[in-house]
């Protein structure tokens, strides 16, 4: 595992370095978290290192528990199903809330997302176009007013997140399509239209649970 650099919050880079390393199958699922070895392997003390346990654990990727180590949470294709069933309902609902909130600014960072995410594609960086999917829905989660909406929709984008980077290596060029399916959405958006919004959002998340089991499907191959 890859030690920090001191050049920015300790705590911050821990929690990226465990992640990758649980995203790409490095740590696998169960297996033990001792803070001792990961203090040692990080170069950190346990200070920073708790706090990175401790996002790890509310986006659901690791399980805190007493008097033992933390460890990976599982990944199953089930747990993957619930999530996005879960991020079906919110994700739709959540744009009907947000349309009449639609500004320049928002319609600004959705486009610089979408800019982002095409050249991920076009470089063949299907990990990085990953995560850029996902900060896309977290900015339309921004813009609703009820916080505790915002904090599930991160934590069930995160849950789905982790799913499609384990599964990246199959992952083929169809990123192209969630790419097209957001430009879709952001054309909705820059017209106000709520049902037509919502209409593209439902088909988004509609593929999004189709390219997933079809990538399941190939790694069970």
């Amino acid at each position: 595992m890859k030690k920090v650099i001191q050049s920015e919050t300790l705590a911050d880079q821990a929690y990226r370095i465990i992640k990758q390393a649980i995203t790409n199958g490095d740590l696998k699922d169960g297996e033990l978290l001792p803070e001792e070895r990961l203090a040692k392997d990080l170069g950190i003390s346990r200070t920073p290192l708790r706090d990175a346990l401790g996002r790890l654990t509310s986006e659901g990727l690791i399980i805190q528990q007493k008097s033992a180590p933390a460890l990976v949470a599982s990944f199953t294709k089930e747990n993957s199903l619930e999530y996005m069933e879960l991020r079906n309902l919110l994700e739709i609902y959540n744009i009907e809330k947000i349309i009449a909130k639609v500004s320049d600014e928002l319609l600004k960072e959705l486009h610089t997302k979408l800019e982002n995410q095409l050249t991920a594609i076009n470089e063949d960086k299907y990990n990085e176009f990953i995560e850029l999917d996902r900060e896309f829905h977290l900015i339309l989660a921004s813009y609703n007013d009820n916080s505790e909406l915002k904090k599930i929709i991160h934590r069930i984008n995160t849950g789905v997140n982790r799913a499609f980077l384990i599964l990246s290596s199959t992952v083929p060029k169809s990123a192209k399509e969630a790419y097209e399916e957001h430009l879709e959405i952001v054309k909705a958006l820059e017209k106000r239209d709520v049902v037509l919004a919502r209409d593209k959002m439902r088909i988004h998340m509609y593929n999004v649970e189709k390219r997933f089991l079809s990538y399941y499907d190939n790694k069970e191959k």
